[in-house]
């Protein structure tokens, strides 16, 4: 019987490892930048609006879902559980993106949120949010790791060792055209694209041989406290944050628009127990009224049109907690310029 290894080329053989499946495999990140390019070379992808997701399936046919830091999250997505038992070769190492939509199919980070936070298998099968996970890269297959592989021959190895029916589906690539890709993307209302080296090992950390191009200016951020409700409001106003600059949490403004009544109270229940007395910032000062700091334990997801000259956030909008990134990981992204696009290729 023809192993799934054997579907590589002869050069491509040579650069895979055969080695016990490792417990854990760091994934590999993308740089953001404002650069953006076409080129014969890269290879361009629809950005998703999700949570990353390795799929560790055992030589048994076992499945686990773990988060980018590690975090089993098998019991969230149960049906994506599922269907990899059932669609993917066993004893390989999948990495990929869930996501749920809106209504016009744009990946929806705050609607997900009502997926990543169950509580139970048995609440995520009862809940009406549909999600799908898309596949984008294979790390582990055959007994082999194939990390050191061209991107190319991982995608085209991936195609085979898994089967596309919902809700596991395929990343879309294009060979071209990646700044016309860009325009139609921010069209569409998605977050972006990631550019990928075509020729590229698989890195375990974040590395330049993945570009993100954003359409939409979205980031992390560390809580550090909240506001007291006014009005008819519940929970909390607004919330405090900030970013790590070397040991340093730097206040990077509030955030008091995105959100419903119910996160608004769920969040507040959740700050309630980390309440503290004095500013976790050190650099920065809320120059709020009313605050109450809180020990800075807990990240969301934040998009806003760009940062002040004063480096704080304009037009914030909550998105949703995260669980994939710690806190000291949290750090200020590139800030936002303005880039002129031409038709041809650069």
């Amino acid at each position: 019987m023809t192993e799934l290894i054997d579907r590589l080329s002869e050069d491509a053989r040579k650069k895979a490892e055969k080695k016990r499946m490792p417990d854990w495999m760091d994934p590999m990140l993308a740089k953001l930048t404002h650069d953006f390019f076409s080129s014969e070379g890269w290879i361009f992808e629809r950005k998703l609006d999700g949570e990353r997701i390795l799929a560790y399936i055992s030589y048994k046919g076992d499945v686990t879902l773990y988060s980018r830091n590690q975090k089993e999250l098998t019991d969230n997505y149960p049906e994506i559980q599922d269907a990899l038992m059932k669609h993917a070769a066993k004893g390989c190492i999948l990495d990929g993106e869930i996501v749920a939509f809106d209504e016009n199919e744009v990946s929806d980070f705050r609607k997900l949120q009502q997926r990543m936070h169950v509580s139970s298998r048995e609440e995520a099968l009862d809940s009406d949010v549909e999600v799908y996970y898309y596949l984008f890269d294979l790390l582990y297959v055959d007994g082999h790791i194939i990390t050191k592989c061209a991107l190319r021959d991982r995608k085209k190895l991936l195609s085979v060792a898994v089967e596309a029916i919902d809700p596991l589906r395929m990343v879309k690539y294009h060979n071209h055209d990646g700044v016309k890709l860009y325009k139609k993307a921010c069209e569409n209302g998605w977050e972006g694209l990631i550019a990928k080296q075509a020729e590229s090992p698989y890195l375990h950390s974040r590395s330049n041989k993945w570009l993100k191009f954003k359409c939409i200016n979205q980031q992390e951020f560390v809580i550090g406290g909240y506001t007291e409700p006014h009005g008819e409001r519940v929970g909390l106003g607004a919330l405090l944050l900030g970013y790590y600059r070397d040991n340093d949490l730097v206040y990077a403004g509030k955030v008091g628009a995105g959100f419903d009544d119910q996160t608004l109270k769920a969040l507040r229940e959740k700050l309630e127990g980390i309440n503290r007395d004095t500013s976790p910032f050190n650099q920065g000062d809320p120059e709020t009224k009313a605050v109450q700091f809180v020990s800075p334990e807990l990240v969301c997801e934040v998009a806003f049109t760009e940062w002040t000259e004063e480096d704080r956030l304009r037009h914030p909008s909550y998105k949703g907690l995260r669980r994939d990134k710690s806190p000291r990981d949290v750090h200020q992204e590139e800030q936002n310029r303005v880039a002129e696009l031409d038709e041809e290729d650069s």
